[in-house]
């Protein structure tokens, strides 16, 4: 059972992100499933190259860092050779229609149009670029959240379309809810979740921030007037939030955590310093990586040959049944 997860570098990798997904990787990831720094994606709105460059390495070394074993990571564009042409495939199968009705597509290229900036054709065909991901590979399943179960089911149809038109070549892979992770909020404004493309960074807790920023930025974090310890996440969003971070790097439930407490400036200081430690081993391994560039550069050459192995067969063969190959 081969199970794909990829995470975009648009900005450098906050908290939610190592919570809600990355350690549950390094915890409950099987020995065949697969992770990749999915850097093309972050192609489809406007970037700066270096920065994509920059971040992809550190998001490489992040993952590295995590404990995620070496040969089971890969960065996708090293795979340009290959999901070039099968991206192409698996275009010539899909029906205009199928790419029109992708809601995330409908949904930026309405925020580029309101920002007044192009909204670029890879924005469209993007789902099928990720259906090249997860076929190529020949995964069996896809954790993703709501947002992204209607692109893997786009991955299936063009799979199906292909297996029934030229030949068996495609495993069907299919959507499946990852267990439910941290779900870190702003912490300036904690009615949106922690993004790290944000704007204004000081409600987000970077992995790699230096000790000290954390701190300030926590003690910083919006909460009420209302001085109720409670965990209400309707009512009081900004503690709830606070709770819900320090929760999950005590492994409790935000409800157990609170009572420990009697003021939400104990509260504060507490997820300073549990998010300090949390992050400490990380952020120094990382550090290390980032800081011999050849022993980063032969991992990431390891995860691409493994990749390129894996997916090389496969791809030959659809080659030869479309008649390309």
């Amino acid at each position: 059972m081969t199970r794909l997860s990829g995470i975009t570098p648009s900005g450098p990798t906050h908290v939610g992100n190592y919570l809600g997904a990355v350690r549950r990787w390094t915890r409950e990831g099987g020995p065949d499933d697969l992770y990749f720094v999915s850097d093309l994606h972050g192609m489809t709105t406007p970037y700066h190259p270096q920065k994509l460059r920059s971040r992809t390495r550190e998001l490489l070394a992040i993952l590295i860092a995590a404990g995620i074993e070496p040969d089971t990571v890969f960065v996708q564009s090293d795979l340009l050779h290959q999901l070039g042409p099968l991206t192409w495939v698996l275009e010539c199968s899909c029906a205009f229609g199928e790419a029109a009705r992708m809601t995330q597509f409908k949904e930026k290229s309405a925020d580029r149009t309101h920002e007044g900036t192009p909204v670029r054709v890879g924005l469209f065909t993007y789902p099928v670029l990720m259906a090249a991901d997860i076929l190529l590979q020949g995964a069996d399943e896809v954790p993703v959240g709501d947002d992204q179960a209607q692109h893997v089911e786009l991955a299936r149809v063009l799979a199906r379309r292909f297996n029934s038109t030229y030949g068996d070549a495609l495993v069907v892979p299919r959507a499946v809810t990852p267990p439910a992770g941290a779900r870190i909020k702003d912490l300036t404004d904690p009615t949106r979740k922690m993004d790290k493309s944000a704007r204004d960074a000081a409600g987000v807790l970077f992995v790699l921030d230096e000790p000290d920023l954390l701190r300030r930025k926590v003690k910083r974090a919006v909460t009420d007037s209302l001085g109720r310890l409670e965990y209400r996440p309707d009512h009081q969003p900004g503690l709830a939030n606070l709770l819900e971070i320090l929760a999950a790097c005590q492994g409790k439930s935000p409800r157990e955590v609170v009572a420990g407490y009697s003021s939400y400036g104990e509260v504060k200081d507490a997820v300073a310093e549990a998010v300090v430690e949390e992050l400490r081993p990380l952020r120094e391994r990382t550090s290390e990586l980032l800081a011999d560039p050849a022993e980063l550069d032969r991992i990431r050459a390891l995860g691409g040959e493994r990749a390129a192995e894996r997916g090389g067969h496969r791809l030959s063969t659809v080659l030869r049944l479309a008649g390309v190959g």
